[in-house]
């Protein structure tokens, strides 16, 4: 499938809402944990197993997104975006056979394997386009399409929800439900896949905006080997893990720190505090990425890391107390964790130029792996054994969030000790790029 060239005179700022289409459609991700409890119920599963699609799926996003980075970079976004839809739909469609069927290892396969890896791919699908129409402002390009992928629980929340009143939260319900999400996102992404296009080569630069390949240019194969990219991976595991572990496990949260109140939280309830973590999400992508235009990206992590281990300790000390104060904290680490994601493709962009910066985004992903696994696995964990103990509440959380605050500490100091690439990883001109690229390429043929 060649890659779409723009004819002349067609509008950048129709890339946007192509990339939109992918983001908020695979952005659902989000909304995992209003299946949880009618899948705990129904197929009699622990919190920690209920996780596992989610944690699969976001491990295959990094692995797909590292491994599938030069294929999107050779292939081109319409490619990614139409291998994203297929996968992600076909997820969904497997999940509901395993639900039908009562195989829970059918719905792992489906939402995290198979779903996983689209995933992956349609998530860094608009990326190095959107950095390449927008040379002078990508934090904000990059944040309008990472902020799709926030605001998808914002939809999928409050709608999955309905479905499963409306369809029952039985096995048959769940199933039902987990089909029609696979048919509507299939149609919805093809919007993307039909809209998308790649700059032409020979078209004038945008007024004001540098030249694509002006400044310090890395290879994705360098880029790896600097002590650089490694700061920036612990920086984003260390974000995304805190942020994450509230996502996923959101609605049983919020329920449980308030079960022994005089106001306790009701199921309704949770799904529209799911929502406004969605909410808060996507803001934070747009926003906080847009910002960074302006203040610099290592100052923006600096927020994002320091003022979150505060938010943590927040809510730990005083959060039962208050549910403006626990919700407000949410708010604030769910902003700083969408912010994250959407400015570190500008952030690749400023260390290690545009000439390879979907790729290596690609390979940064892994980190999103690894947080997936962390940041569940640690709340979810904490919470069982804190619950076999006989605590509940608040307590059941309180290790988990100490953990998440020293966390957030190591990503502060990680992102101080970034430093501008050394001269020896720069690709010097257009002719070792070229030379590096056909290296590359016969290395991964």
């Amino acid at each position: 499938m060649r890659p779409p060239v723009a004819p002349p005179g067609w509008s950048r700022w129709l890339v946007p809402p192509a990339a939109l289409s992918v983001h908020l459609s695979i952005g659902q991700a989000y909304a995992w944990s209003v299946f949880k409890p009618p899948l705990e119920s129904a197929m009699h599963l622990s919190g920690t197993e209920s996780a596992l699609p989610f944690q699969l799926g976001i491990v295959m996003l990094g692995l797909s997104a590292a491994f599938g980075g030069t294929l999107v970079e050779r292939n081109g976004p319409r490619w990614a975006m139409t291998v994203a839809l297929v996968c992600f739909s076909s997820g969904f469609l497997l999940s509901a056979l395993g639900a039908a069927t009562g195989q829970f290892w059918l719905i792992v396969l489906g939402y995290g394997f198979v779903g996983g890896i689209g995933l992956g791919i349609g998530y860094i699908s608009p990326v190095s386009t959107l950095i390449k129409w927008f040379p002078d402002r990508p934090g904000m390009a990059t944040g309008i399409a990472i902020m799709g992928f926030g605001g998808g629980a914002l939809i999928a929340s409050p709608w999955s929800a309905q479905m499963l009143e409306s369809f029952g939260a039985d096995s048959s319900g769940i199933a039902l439900a987990f089909l029609v999400h696979g048919l509507a996102y299939a149609v919805f992404m093809s919007l993307g896949v039909l809209l998308v296009r790649v700059p032409r080569s020979e078209a004038a630069p945008t007024p004001g905006a540098p030249a694509p390949l002006e400044g310090v240019q890395v290879s994705a194969r360098s880029a790896v080997r600097t002590p650089q990219f490694w700061c920036l991976w612990l920086v984003l595991c260390m974000n995304v893990t805190a942020g994450i572990g509230i996502l996923e496990k959101a609605a049983p949260m919020i329920t449980d720190f308030f079960k022994d109140s005089g106001t306790p939280v009701s199921v309704s309830a949770a799904a529209g505090f799911v929502a406004l973590l969605s909410a808060a999400n996507m803001a934070g992508r747009i926003g906080w990425s847009s910002a960074s235009d302006l203040v610099g990206r290592k100052n923006v992590y600096r927020l994002y890391l320091g003022v979150g281990a505060v938010m943590y300790l927040l809510i730990a000390r005083f959060g039962d107390s208050s549910k403006p104060l626990f919700i407000g904290c949410a708010l604030v680490i769910l902003s700083f964790y969408g912010g994250g994601f959407a400015a570190v493709p500008a952030y690749l962009k400023d260390l290690f130029g545009t000439y390879q910066v979907g790729a290596i985004h690609g390979r940064l992903l892994t980190a999103w792996s690894t947080a997936g696994v962390l940041g569940p696995l640690i709340v979810n964990r904490v919470a069982d054994s804190q619950e076999e103990a006989g605590k509940h509440g608040q307590d059941l959380y309180s290790l988990s969030f100490t953990i998440m605050i020293g966390l957030l500490v190591v990503g502060f100091v990680a992102n101080e000790l970034i430093r501008p690439v050394h001269a020896r990883h720069h690709i010097p001109a257009p002719r070792e790029a070229t030379d590096d690229a056909a290296a590359e390429r016969r290395q991964s043929a």
